[in-house]
């Protein structure tokens, strides 16, 4: 009963902020122009900063990394195969393949590390943020590799501009950043530390927000039997997946715990734009998004119960 209590004392709070979000957007405070300049504003200031803090300020040195970077690389490629596999076993279309792909191997980061920190405090953060240091990259390849081989040639047209965008995502820069400071004992510059512990902590509230903004119920409506597919696939077997592998490599334990939060997340919102950009099936993307993000609310502090 004691855990059932910390799960949701600690999940709570983080998704009621997404719910804030959804509710502000339903009474269009503080206005229209204001959400996408906010999520702008996390997305390559505050975000970046809270990982370039944390990264840089803990003792990496201490971790036994080698395993939990081969459990992370592995559970992205055996879930993108059965998840390719699902779809054709399904018979979709090209444009609803990638849209499943997505919707089964991306994450919510702003919900993840949100999480990750009410569960785990700063050990949450640094776990989530090496999880983000190899993920990130790893699955926008794959998803762009996706819509090469399944994709349209609307996709394939844009395929060098998002490639060159990847190698510009704050995100990525900012994981590497942090990594490069600590590994090498360069430490943050003086004057800097204090800069980033004040902006680090705007970051996941303001970044919670912008999705529950970014939900659209009406999209529901659309998706049918692949949408609920995809999120049984995405909020149940892929956990269930990292788990399995966890426990065939015996990682740490505490790895383990903090690694099975991110797994358990829904997909991230940025899914839609790829699939608007490269001709994936959008509404359904669309549906999938906000779908998962409300089971989530759900399936996150009961798998996290169940499994733990």
């Amino acid at each position: 009963m004691a855990e059932f209590y910390s799960v949701i004392n600690a999940l709570g709070p983080v998704f009621a902020l997404v719910i804030i979000g959804y509710g502000c957007r339903r009474l269009n405070f503080p206005g229209e122009g204001f959400w996408p300049l906010a999520e702008r504003f996390v997305y390559y200031l505050l975000f970046p900063s809270l990982l370039v803090y944390k990264l840089a300020t803990t003792p990496l040195r201490q971790l036994d990394l080698s395993e939990a970077m081969t459990a992370i690389v592995a559970l992205l490629v055996i879930s993108s195969l059965l998840a390719l596999l699902l779809a054709k076993l399904l018979k979709m279309s090209a444009a609803a393949t990638s849209s499943f792909y997505q919707g089964g191997v991306r994450f919510n980061t702003y919900v993840g590390l949100a999480a990750a920190a009410e569960l785990f405090g700063d050990t949450g953060l640094l776990w989530g943020a090496l999880f983000l240091a190899v993920m990130i990259p790893l699955v926008n390849v794959a998803c762009i590799g996706v819509f090469a081989v399944v994709g349209s040639q609307q996709g394939g047209s844009r395929l060098a501009s998002l490639v060159s965008g990847l190698l510009k995502n704050p995100l990525i820069i900012a994981c590497m950043v942090g990594i490069a400071l600590n590994l090498t004992g360069v430490g943050l510059p003086l004057g800097v530390e204090p800069v980033l512990a004040l902006l680090s902590p705007v970051a996941l509230p303001l970044g919670l927000l912008a999705v529950g903004v970014g939900l659209d119920l009406k999209a529901l409506s659309r998706g049918g039997i692949n949408l609920w597919l995809c999120c049984l696939f995405k909020l149940v077997l892929y956990p269930l997946l990292f788990l399995a592998i966890a426990r065939t490599l015996d990682l740490d334990v505490t790895a383990t715990q903090v690694l099975l939060v991110f797994a358990l997340l829904p997909t991230a919102p940025t899914a839609y734009i790829l699939a608007r950009q490269l001709g994936g099936d959008a509404p359904m993307m669309a549906a999938v998004i906000t779908l998962q993000t409300l089971l989530a609310m759900v399936t996150m502090p009961a798998m996290l119960l169940l499994l733990n």
